[in-house]
């Protein structure tokens, strides 16, 4: 069994909603406070054991290469897996995946544009004991607007600044047995095929998690997670 630790970030996006920043770099690689988002992304994989990471990458793929390198300076072995044409979210993990050895148990997965400061020992810790395929890591639904909360009598008692809806929504971030190669597409989104199937079997588990988690899909969210690190009301993991 190997002792290396394995993550696949899915980095070929495009980022149409975070144009112009996005017409010259692949959404990863647009920066906070100077340093890519799939930087942070991979200074949160060293911290939580990983050894080596698999950048599925895609459009404007290269500047990713160019970034990571050999990944030495960054604490991970580094892979590339490139797209020569659109495969989807679920063809770019089956793709990438010829990476990871076969005797390898567990495997990180993440979208590329997703910041986090959420620890991975109790999310492992569900998905051995629940003999699950893949873990789910899920986060409480946030609310585009301020709640106003008023009691009986029609009385404003509190407002709420975007405050969390009572839902949870998919994070993006997700931990899988080596099988799932076998069940991915060959093209095509593994929500909408693999996903639907472990549910039907009941291989899927869901970890809920509160911690710190944002994914950045327009130049609110960039302003947004900015300020949070900035102010010091996200602290991430092992930030160099």
């Amino acid at each position: 069994m190997s002792d290396r630790f394995f993550a696949l970030s899915i980095a070929g996006g495009r980022g149409e909603r975070l144009r112009p920043l996005t017409d010259k770099r692949p959404k990863p690689m647009v920066e906070i406070n100077g340093k890519p988002i799939i930087s942070y992304q991979v200074d949160w994989m060293c911290a939580q054991g990983v050894t080596d990471v698999v950048f599925l990458i895609g459009y404007k793929g290269k500047m990713i290469q160019d970034y990571f390198g050999n990944g030495s300076e960054h604490g991970i072995t580094a892979h590339y897996s490139s797209e020569e044409t659109p495969l989807g979210r679920g063809g770019a993990i089956k793709q990438g995946l010829s990476h990871v050895p076969k005797d390898a148990k567990t495997i990180l997965v993440a979208n590329g544009d997703i910041i986090t400061n959420q620890p991975l020992d109790l999310m492992t810790e569900l998905h051995e004991q629940s003999g699950a395929t893949g873990t789910i890591m899920l986060v409480p639904y946030p609310s585009q607007y301020g709640v106003v909360e008023s009691n009986d009598q029609n009385v404003v008692t509190q407002f709420i600044e975007k405050g969390n809806l009572p839902f949870w929504i998919n994070a993006g971030i997700y931990l899988f047995d080596r099988i799932i190669e076998s069940l991915l597409p060959d093209t095509g989104d593994h929500e909408t095929t693999m996903f639907q199937d472990l549910v039907k079997q009941g291989k899927l588990s869901a970890y809920h998690s509160n911690m710190a988690w944002t994914s950045i899909e327009s130049p609110k969210d960039l302003s947004d997670i900015t300020d949070q690190i900035n102010e010091g009301r996200m602290v991430l993991a092992s930030s160099k």
